[in-house]
């Protein structure tokens, strides 16, 4: 199918410095949790981007020397000649299809603890980055830089550039954003300093400048020399001679750099969650910087309308598309626009599961693309599936995230797929989650995957149909794949940290109540030790039809566990506006149906709320009726030919949704096939 024209702009090669893009597609630095211990893994990660036709594929943060330190974070190094082979694998592979390699030089300053190196964090004047969550929180203050420690930086990132250029790369950073060292330069309230890289912004901007001018030194006409800076602050500071401080950055540094990378500065809007940004949520604050500069110009924005990004070019906000999260959840975005597929994309839904996988200190996961992170260790291509090895037909159960993508999977492969569920509408719990404030973009993992089924001859789709053991007996599918979900529990929270008993009875509810169309009477307390999104979504929801609302958690924090997604600060900033008073450190006791008693999780201090309905968000459990049902009709099982019966996603194992897509697509890739004794293949440091 022929290119949509409308769509040739993003199809321009850009000019770099001495290197040119083939497009304007741009996969920023982002994180992905494959440090140099996991080569391979990283290099087939960052290759497929290119295989699918993103004109630059670019690292994540790549530490310049041990004062930098982040662990036990995930993050790259490039301190000695010892690291260049791991990253020249990379290299490799994007090149090998055409596209440029970007490496993004970085050094931590005052936001690295050095745990592992014990060197004293460098800032510029000495005033540490005091976190409120655990993990980032340290014990060692860092040190004022002198002049030594300057020069020294300085002769890190030359250092660091020139094995860049060994390694293959074709792009050298200089990090100047997100609170590390260079930034810290920038900003007032890091920098103190009275010398000559203190005070005005004339010279809180040297710093950045000498590590352009030293970059640009160690490369030559090598490589392109662009930077990345943060500008949200910046822009927030009225200018001595411009509207701003960030427009004064921009106008004292506009043609040093071949490329701006322009960004936000704190994860919640730099990688601002669907949940609460649109699509081009960067744009009012990076949409001067092309006026400033003849330089070409990346920046993100959670990019996945190819019609929003002609627009962002055509009305010179930007010059090339970044991608982070759209790049990861469809690698083969630009490739599908290039063939005038561009209803295949795969949209990026904005959960921000990718970012927990680097707080957590893993290879990067993705809800809408199961394949992230195990091209190489699983052999798994997002485009590319095994052809059947048997004329075997598969019946699945349930048309929830889990479901979907295994049907999905198994039709991509070629064989004869079958997918029923009970309800009127495919997606399972999407169908409910899916209508809670902010989460209509989540529906996207339903409706790609419903696209995909609706297009194949080899699918057949029943919603309405609750199949029973009978059914399905009759129905002489080989195999039957059980994909019922999972249910809320009314569980309460125990001393010990585990889910404990059952509080039932008239005004105890869960979320399944609510998604059944019951609206509780108010006072509602919305207690949570689920501590993801739900309970906070829940009460905010529930916020809008009913004047009392009380959110109660174990944990310290709202949605505790969104820290991970970035959503925490956002998550208790919606429930204040809803007028939600929330009660942390407090788990639920007892209920008498007018009265709710709470006891400090420590202290087993008591206190009591008015409450006429009391929300449970804690524990769920899988559905597993029709799955023991079936595997008592073991006989019955054999004489309809039906040679195995398999459980995945929530009926499994109740988890995230991200879990059950990967679930169902494993099952998928899985079956038919001769399965290692190991799940997936271990990777080495080169």
């Amino acid at each position: 199918m022929p290119r949509n024209p409308r769509f040739d702009i993003l199809f321009e090669p850009v000019r770099i410095g001495p290197v040119t893009a083939p497009n304007r597609f741009y996969q920023v630095p982002h994180a992905s949790g494959m440090t140099n211990a996991l080569p391979q893994v990283r290099a087939a990660f960052r290759g497929v981007k290119a295989e699918g036709g993103w004109g630059v594929v670019c690292t994540g943060a790549v530490s310049i020397h041990p004062s930098s330190d982040d662990s036990p974070l995930p993050f790259a190094s490039l301190w000695d000649d010892k690291d260049i082979r791991a990253h020249a694998l990379m290299t490799d592979a994007v090149h090998e299809h055409g596209a440029l390699a970007g490496i993004e030089l970085w050094h931590g300053g005052a936001c690295t603890l050095n745990r592992t190196s014990r060197l004293p964090p460098l800032s510029p004047s000495g005033m540490p980055w005091l976190s409120t969550h655990l993990g980032f929180m340290g014990n060692l203050r860092p040190r004022t830089m002198d002049m030594d420690d300057i020069r020294d930086l300085l002769k890190w990132q030359a250092a660091g550039a020139r094995r860049a250029m060994q390694a293959g790369f074709d792009i050298v950073y200089v990090y100047a954003g997100m609170g590390y060292l260079p930034y810290e330069f920038l900003l007032p309230e890091y920098n103190h300093r009275r010398d000559a890289y203190g005070g005005p912004i004339e010279n809180r901007v040297r710093l950045v400048r000498e590590l352009l001018e030293v970059t640009r030194d160690a490369v030559g006409d090598t490589c392109g020399v662009a930077l990345r800076i943060s500008l949200e602050e910046l822009r927030g500071k009225p200018g001595t001679n411009a509207l701003s401080e960030a427009h004064e950055v921009v106008t004292l540094l506009g043609e040093i750099p071949d490329l701006w990378d322009v960004k936000m500065d704190s994860s919640p809007t730099d990688c601002a969650p669907s949940r609460f940004s649109p699509e081009g949520s960067h744009e009012p604050i990076v949409n001067f910087v092309k006026q400033l500069t003849k330089k070409p110009v990346v920046g993100v924005g959670r990019f996945t309308s190819p019609d929003v990004m002609v627009s962002q070019v055509k009305r010179g906000i930007l010059d090339l598309i970044g991608g982070a999260r759209p790049s990861i959840a469809d690698p083969f975005l630009p490739r599908k626009i290039n063939e005038g597929r561009e209803h295949e994309i795969r949209e990026c839904i904005g959960c921000n599961i990718c970012i927990s996988s680097w707080h957590d200190g893993v290879p990067v996961r993705c809800t809408q693309n199961p394949t992230a992170g195990e091209e190489w260790r699983r052999d798994w291509h997002p485009e590319r599936f095994a052809p059947p090895r048997s004329e075997s037909s598969v019946l699945i159960v349930g048309g929830g995230p889990a479901g979907l993508e295994c049907a999905v999977t198994l039709a991509r492969r070629g064989y004869q797929v079958t997918l029923a569920d009970a309800a009127k509408e495919f997606g399972g719990r999407l169908r409910f989650e899916t209508r809670l404030p902010g989460l209509a973009t989540w529906g996207r993992v339903a409706d790609w995957r419903l696209g995909q089924l609706r297009e194949r001859q080899n699918v057949n789709l029943y919603p309405g149909n609750e199949l029973q053991p009978d059914d399905i007996l009759a129905l002489e599918h080989s195999h039957v794949v059980v994909a019922t979900g999972a249910r809320w529990t009314k569980m309460l929270f125990s001393t010990l940290e585990f889910p404990v008993g059952e509080l039932d009875g008239p005004g105890v509810y869960t979320p399944d109540d609510l998604a059944a169309g019951i609206v509780p009477a108010g006072p509602v307390v919305v207690f949570d030790f689920d501590n993801y999104y739900m309970a906070g979504a829940v009460a905010e929801h529930l916020a809008r039809q009913i004047d009392d609302v009380t959110y109660v958690t174990t944990a310290g924090n709202a949605s505790a566990w969104t820290f991970m997604t970035n959503e925490l600060p956002l998550v208790h900033r919606a429930l204040v506006e809803a007028g939600v008073p929330i009660h942390t450190l407090r788990r639920v006791t007892a209920f008498d149906g007018a009265t709710v008693t709470l006891a400090d999780v420590y202290s087993g201090t008591e206190e009591r709320l008015a409450c006429r309905s009391l929300v449970i968000v804690g524990m769920r459990k899988p559905r597993h009726e029709l799955y023991r049902a079936l595997l008592a009709r073991g006989s019955d099982l054999e004489d309809a030919g039906i040679s195995a019966v398999t459980r995945i996603g929530d009926s499994l194992a109740a988890g995230a949704i991200v879990h059950a897509v990967h679930s169902g697509h494993q099952y998928a890739r899985d079956f038919d096939s001769e399965r290692a004794d190991l799940p997936y293949m271990r990777d080495f440091p080169v």
